[in-house]
């Protein structure tokens, strides 16, 4: 087995999903009409998000990715996206018969909030056995996304679902392991995951996904309370078999890792007219951690990498197209400054 000083590049599989961006005024009441502002079809979902971000991020790292596309107009769309990011593609399947994975992705201008319409097409049926970990020699796996994958959140063979599965595989072939979630149901986050936790190196999550696996739910939309944040974080380390965590929210950041003191790290603070979207922003952010992690850069550093990375992500209503090589990320951050923490 390659050691881990020998490995090199991601491979980030799962969710690729064709995200028709829609940015609106506001949210609508029922029945009612808003404008939409502008639309746009890019790529999105995790394997999408993390693998294109970091490609864009340090063009030279190899870069592979899993999944499932249509053979439709969204599937050649994502195919053609990955193939001019420099994508290792001979993952990633085109499959006759199936509609591929999309989103209506609506941000309201008002706020800033982000509203997803989700339907499954080729991600209900990725298994385990599209994953082949035999002859790579990557360094990290970004997986992702438990509860939107029908055959992988169902239990495969001996595992509890498919998602075990596949960490189980990476970790065995020497693959460092990294699962992304979206804001589910708690009690069905919880129950898909939980297995999960065991196999994973890195966990890089929001401050509700944190709080749900905590099994301290808390509700879209609530103020940050970052000695809860920590708290969960805790929680959700020992747990499970991490060497970090990472809960973000808006305003920054909690860091744990395995025996440390917890690392808190204020987000950049973009002004609301710099602000085109902010889908993606949570990928963004996986990628500057991940990114850092590979280069076995100072926590520290890895993390005001990462607020920078969200922070260029959000100047575009695409995921990944407003992601610049990570020296300019950063010389953004410091342009517009750092967000002051809650009380």
């Amino acid at each position: 087995m390659t050691s881990r000083e020998d490995r090199t590049g991601f491979i980030a599989g799962g969710t690729w999903c064709a995200d028709h961006n829609k940015l609106i005024e506001r949210w609508p009441e029922e029945e009612e009409l808003v404008l939409i502002l502008g639309e746009e079809v890019r790529g999105g979902g995790p394997a999408c998000n993390l693998a294109i971000g970091v490609k864009r991020l340090d063009p030279q790292i190899p870069v592979a990715t899993i999944g499932l596309l249509g053979q439709d107009s969204d599937g050649h769309i994502l195919q053609e996206q990955a193939q001019r990011e420099g994508l290792d593609c001979s993952g990633l399947l085109m499959l006759e018969g199936h509609r591929t994975t999309f989103t209506d992705a609506f941000t309201a201008q008002d706020n800033d909030r982000r509203t997803h319409l989700y339907y499954p097409g080729t991600s209900g049926i990725l298994t385990p056995d599209h994953f082949d970990f035999s002859d790579t020699n990557a360094r990290i796996l970004h997986l992702g996304l438990p509860g939107l994958h029908e055959r992988m959140d169902a239990a495969w063979k001996n595992e509890p679902n498919g998602w075990v599965a596949v960490l189980r595989k990476a970790q065995s072939a020497g693959i460092e392991t990294n699962l992304e979630m979206c804001s589910l149901p708690p009690e069905q986050l919880s129950r898909i995951v939980a297995p999960c936790l065991t196999h994973l190196d890195y966990l890089i999550i929001n401050e509700f996904e944190v709080a749900a696996l905590a099994g301290r739910p808390i509700m879209p939309g609530a103020e940050t309370d970052i000695d809860a944040c920590v708290a969960n974080a805790r929680d959700v380390l020992e747990a499970g078999a991490m060497r970090l965590i990472v809960a973000h929210f808006p305003s920054g950041s909690v860091a744990i890792g395995r025996g440390a003191t917890p690392l808190i790290t204020p987000s950049v603070h973009i002004p609301k007219d710099a602000i085109a979207g902010s889908n993606g922003a949570g990928d963004a952010f996986a990628c500057g951690v991940l990114y850092g992690m590979h280069q076995s850069w100072a926590l520290d550093a890895t993390l005001q990498l990462a607020h920078a990375s969200a922070a260029a992500s959000i100047r575009s209503i695409g995921t990944t197209d407003g992601i610049e090589d990570w020296r300019e990320c950063l010389s953004i951050a410091r342009h517009y400054g750092l967000r002051a923490l809650p009380a």
